[in-house]
């Protein structure tokens, strides 16, 4: 079998397209997530604890080198809210709809349960 024929066979197995769809809406959902932190979520952090660019400005001064804490408390909060997304829609949701996708086995017929009672009489004995 040729390298192209098993490369061809191997991207069009439906897994590696659905992965391929999975990054794709993951990294525009990185996207709209970023944007949420950086345009809305810190410029409000911003206004309640007032620095000269919002959390942009904050730093701290070591010697003549500056540490701008502000930019890593942004990209914490975006972590935070990927992370949390994430554990909701896998946990909790795809949890919940394994749930509900399992099924209860069917009771046992009358011949399986007389056959299950003579099992457990001649256990008894």
């Amino acid at each position: 079998m040729s390298f192209a024929k098993e490369f061809k066979e191997f991207a069009m197995k439906g897994n590696v397209i659905d992965l391929a769809v999975g990054v794709i809406i993951g990294a525009a959902f990185g996207k709209i997530v970023d944007s949420l932190v950086k345009q809305i979520l810190m410029p409000l952090v911003g206004l309640l604890l007032p620095g000269e660019q919002g959390y942009l400005g904050w730093k701290i001064a070591v010697g003549a080198k500056e540490v701008p804490y502000g930019l890593f408390l942004g990209e914490l909060v975006n972590f935070v809210i990927v992370a949390l997304a994430l554990y909701l829609f896998i946990v909790k949701f795809l949890g919940f709809v394994m749930k509900a996708k399992q099924v209860t086995p069917p009771a046992p017929s009358r011949q399986e349960a007389l056959l299950a009672e003579i099992r457990d009489l001649l256990k008894a004995r």
